[in-house]
C-alpha cells in the first residue's frame, strides 16, 4: 500500500482488533492521485468483512467525497501534508473520521447545491452526497474534521443527521 497512504505495515492491518470491532488508523498524502488506491484498499477490507453488507457503495462514495474535500480544499493538494483517516468497523456499523491539516472554512459561505442557480456548478456536491448517503455526518474545526457513520440496519434512513442545527456544514 505504498500508493499514497500508510498503514502499520505493507498490508492493511487493523491498529486495534477487539471482540466487537476493528479499528484502522491510516493516512494518505494530499494528492488527488492518492485517493483512489487508498479508498480501493480500505473498501476492500470493508467489503470482505461484510460489516455493513449492502451499504458499501454508499460508504465508498461518501469516503471519496470526504477525502477529495480534505485533499483539495483542506490541504490545498500540498503533498507535504497528510489526511488522516480512522475507520472503526463492527457490530453492523462503519464509522469514519477524516481529518486534514487545513484551517477549515466559513461554513456560512457554502452554497446550496440544489438551489436552481447552483445546479450547473461543478462544485459543492460532496457534502450533499455525504449527508444523503451516510446515516450520520458531523463536522468540527470548520470542516477540517469530518465524522461519518453508516449502520447496516439503517439503509433506508438516509439524511445525514449532520450538524445543521448547529450551523455546521462542510465544503
Amino acid at each position: 500500500m505504498s500508493q499514497g497512504h500508510t498503514t502499520k505495515g505493507p498490508l492493511l492491518r487493523p491498529s486495534y482488533q477487539g471482540g466487537n470491532y476493528v479499528q484502522f488508523e491510516l493516512s494518505l498524502r494530499s494528492e488527488v492521485s492518492a485517493i483512489s488506491p487508498f479508498v480501493d484498499s480500505l473498501m476492500g477490507s470493508i467489503r470482505k468483512s461484510r460489516w455493513v453488507h449492502g451499504s458499501e457503495e454508499e460508504i465508498e462514495i461518501a469516503l471519496r467525497e470526504a477525502l477529495a474535500n480534505a485533499v483539495v480544499h483542506g490541504n490545498h493538494e500540498d503533498p507535504g501534508k497528510q489526511v488522516y483517516v480512522s475507520c472503526r468497523c463492527g457490530a453492523d456499523e462503519v464509522s469514519l473520521v477524516i481529518r486534514d491539516e487545513g484551517q477549515g472554512y466559513d461554513i456560512h459561505e457554502l452554497p446550496d447545491p440544489t438551489a436552481p442557480e447552483n445546479i450547473s456548478s461543478s462544485h459543492g456536491r460532496g457534502i450533499y452526497l455525504m449527508k444523503n448517503l451516510m446515516d450520520e455526518v458531523c463536522f468540527e474545526r470548520g470542516g477540517a474534521v469530518v465524522y461519518m457513520r453508516k449502520s447496516a440496519g439503517e439503509n433506508s434512513s438516509h439524511g445525514g443527521n449532520g450538524d445543521e442545527a448547529n450551523g455546521n456544514q462542510g465544503p
